[in-house]
């Protein structure tokens, strides 16, 4: 009995720490949706949002790995639009990738291009495949956890993205973005596995939505190096990437 009584506080301490644990790691998910949010909107300095990111990058890499998430070799990449192939992508040789004048911590008001864009048939702009007249489902490319997104955009917003998602990837340190989307079919924290329906491809964002831009889905690759943001061109990952159809 004494024994018994002994052991017992120490069960309920192991379960009341296992669980603020948890509850710290998946918290880490809106850290970095709101970090993103204040980057964007050019509401932090760029050291303290490296030094926030070095932080909560590495929690949700634990929470990753603790809700079962695992390692995605490159062979398993995925082509990011279903019913389409890589003679999509916009440019010629990827020459649509720059990344003169890009800064990640300068948000909304970046210069560059460090993105590959793929275009639809979409002509009447309905964001509708003008082939079969269905939405045109965006697949995940890689493997990871959904850290930032948005649902919601209108055409006043000034916001160039639009509706966007945010994957990070632990195997590479890698973050996935997806942007110009018209609906996010997935929610914060959710795990991941390449070829997953995560979006369905729009027009939303401050260009994307203009009449002269063709509908096209928007996406970029960057490295995370300590807290600092890199751009990453995944041309060659595209070409190489399986078609879904």
């Amino acid at each position: 009995m004494i024994r018994t009584a002994k052991i017992y506080p120490l069960i309920l301490l192991f379960i009341f720490l296992g669980i603020n644990i948890l509850f710290a790691q998946t918290s880490s998910i809106d850290d970095f949706d709101e970090l993103y949010t204040m980057i964007r909107d050019g509401k932090i300095s760029k050291s303290d949002a490296i030094q926030q990111l070095n932080s909560v990058t590495e929690q949700i890499s634990n929470l990753y790995y603790g809700k079962g998430g695992v390692d995605y070799s490159k062979e398993n990449f995925c082509f990011p639009l279903r019913g389409y192939s890589q003679s999509s992508i916009g440019g010629k040789n990827g020459s649509g990738y720059i990344t003169k004048g890009y800064d990640f911590f300068e948000g909304n008001k970046h210069g560059g291009h460090p993105a590959h864009d793929i275009f639809v048939y979409d002509k009447n702009q309905d964001s509708n495949d003008d082939r079969t007249g269905n939405p045109i489902d965006v697949l995940s490319m890689s493997g990871g956890i959904v850290v930032a997104l948005s649902n919601d955009w209108e055409p006043s917003s000034d916001l160039r993205g639009g509706k966007f998602v945010m994957i990070y990837d632990p195997g590479d340190d890698a973050i996935y973005y997806y942007a110009h989307n018209n609906k996010v079919s997935i929610e914060l924290g959710d795990i991941v596995e390449p070829c997953q329906k995560i979006a369905e491809v729009g027009r939303s964002g401050l260009n994307a939505y203009k009449q002269k831009s063709p509908t096209h889905l928007h996406i970029s690759r960057f490295l995370v190096n300590g807290g600092d943001i890199i751009p990453d061109d995944l041309y060659q990952d595209l070409l190489k990437s399986k078609a879904v159809e």
